[in-house]
């Protein structure tokens, strides 16, 4: 594909349209969201929607679901005009969405979240839900027990529910927004195949992903958006993943290539038996966790969410505050019942999984954000008092440092898009140079020159000494930034690999709790000396 102006890629569904859009614009003030969008999905079509973060995709499939109401423009529907006033005259049509962030009772049943997420509307008898559940989740390969407790089941589980949900409604088109994010490649295979029985029996499937060589294993067209336009369209089979990226952000992406190491210094940060008992029914306990990193490492945590990672996160930063000092120790001093303030002040930073609410207080501006993380390691206060003008020139600098799409730093944490929010609360800790950074999904949400500035900001920390931990649900990201991985299951950890020999499956059987026989497992203790062992049900623990 050349250049700005859209080309037409070679299309194998023919007839009418199921969906048209024609000159969509959506505003906000001081933003055009989407400028002249012009869509066309056909039966039976896996489309994915390509942008940046701030591209506009997201305001685009809100329109079609009736969560927004376009400015301008036109939407036909099997060849008629359509008003789409809400998500139940969406529903109504056969439009159906997944979103990326699931909406579930946990203590609620499979069945009970169902029939909730189904309204008075969708025509589905709920006297036969347990029944129809148990056919559909069959017939699509998504096994599902209606009886079952949300909080017993697993990520891969739970976005069963909202697929299945959606299918009970028997739609005619299925948008999906990064519905891999969260998935082992297990996972996301058996999803893969459920998308295209979909798919040739018709259903349309609007596809939102950041993930590139899924989109070319999966998807028959691509529609690219960039600063709110359509700037291309192209068939992905043809295309590779970085001249997809390309023309996502309208310029090359050289891929990184991770250093080989020189060695690495002392270790950093190390947890020795860390346990941990479950706070309450939804929590998981962390079971005798040992890992070291040492000054220079990036060790990668697999896991699929929910199975310790947020306590895990939450023992190593201090908000969970830890039964023995020594479970936790950095640069050999024992930290385990510090406070997170004290933990920062000495050179241990954390990023959180959830960006808005957790590592940012949405209503308030980037620069008193940045205040709360760095008034300690970059004294901006001063006996007491805010230095207020201190603190809006560090967030400046990491908006201008990760280029971050926002009105400055007078803008409100949740006046920003997601992956924009992300690159900002990502890059607020980089720039404070800490000796330890432990960062959750760095990239979750973000495009692929972000995800690429991100990765060489990490790499560029190790590089200068620091140790970094980066806990992620993709595998991608793992084996392209970190020099060792490890998974996590079930509030335990598995035995430590080079990363340069282990490959994305069997990272994939770790995530599921499963051994490793004839790979050889980095044996790290907390002096840094490194050996090697096998792996395997005879291995001494």
């Amino acid at each position: 594909m050349k250049s700005e102006s859209p080309i037409t890629a070679s299309n194998s569904h023919e007839g009418t349209p199921l969906l048209d859009l024609r000159g969509m614009v959506k505003s906000y003030p001081g933003c055009l969201a989407n400028d002249q969008v012009d869509l066309t999905l056909m039966p039976g079509q896996i489309h994915a929607l390509l942008g940046e973060n701030g591209a506009g995709k997201s305001t685009l499939v809100k329109m079609i679901y009736g969560v927004l109401r376009a400015d301008q423009g036109d939407i036909e529907w099997q060849g008629a005009p359509v008003t789409i006033n809400n998500p139940s005259v969406a529903r109504g049509l056969g439009i159906a969405m997944v979103f990326q962030h699931f909406s579930l009772f946990e203590s609620l049943t499979v069945s009970e979240n169902i029939a909730l997420g189904l309204g008075d509307s969708s025509g589905v008898n709920t006297d036969s839900l347990d029944e129809d559940i148990v056919t559909i989740s069959a017939r699509y390969g998504l096994p599902l027990d209606p009886e079952r407790y949300v909080y017993t089941l697993s990520v891969g589980e739970r976005q069963r529910i909202e697929i299945v949900r959606c299918l009970l409604q028997n739609p005619k088109l299925l948008i999906m927004d990064e519905p891999t994010s969260v998935l082992t490649p297990q996972e996301v295979d058996t999803l893969f195949k459920t998308l295209r029985q979909l798919s040739s029996e018709g259903v349309a499937i609007l596809y939102i992903s950041h993930k590139l060589d899924e989109i070319k294993a999966l998807c028959h067209h691509a529609t690219i958006l960039r600063g709110g336009r359509v700037v291309g369209i192209a068939n992905p089979a043809t295309e590779s993943a970085s001249s997809l990226a390309s023309m996502m952000i309208g310029q090359d992406v050289t891929p990184h290539r991770l250093p080989e190491s020189a060695g690495f210094g002392p270790v950093s940060l190390a947890c020795q038996s860390l346990t941990l008992p479950a706070a309450d029914s939804f929590s998981v306990k962390l079971d005798d966790i040992n890992l070291s990193v040492r000054a220079g490492e990036i060790l990668g945590i697999a896991g699929v969410a929910g199975n310790g990672q947020d306590e895990l996160i939450n023992a190593l930063s201090g908000e969970i505050l830890l039964s023995s000092a020594d479970m936790v120790q950095f640069k050999g001093q024992p930290v385990g019942r510090l406070m997170p303030g004290s933990r920062r002040q000495i050179g241990l930073c954390v990023v959180p999984e959830e960006r808005l609410g957790h590592a940012a207080v949405p209503g308030m501006s980037l620069a008193e954000n940045a205040f709360l993380t760095g008034a300690q390691r970059l004294s901006l206060s001063r006996v007491g008092f805010i230095r207020h003008r201190a603190s809006r020139q560090f967030a400046s600098r990491v908006i201008d440092a990760f280029q971050v799409q926002c009105r400055g730093s007078a803008a409100a944490a949740d006046s920003l898009s997601g992956g924009n929010l992300q690159k900002f609360v990502v890059g607020r800790e980089i720039m404070q140079k800490p000796e330890v950074l432990v960062v959750a999904q760095p990239t979750w949400g973000v495009d692929a020159g972000a995800a690429a500035a991100i990765h060489d900001a990490l790499l560029g920390l190790a590089a200068d000494g620091a140790a970094v931990i980066i806990v992620s649900q993709d595998l991608d990201e793992l084996l392209g930034v970190c020099h060792s991985i490890m998974a996590i299951c079930a509030g335990k950890t598995s035995d430590v690999f080079p990363a340069k020999h282990i490959t994305m499956e069997e990272i994939g059987l770790l995530m599921g709790g499963a051994a490793l026989d004839g790979l050889q497992a980095t044996d790290g203790v907390v002096n840094g000396q490194e050996s090697a062992r096998k792996f395997g049900p005879e291995a001494p623990l």
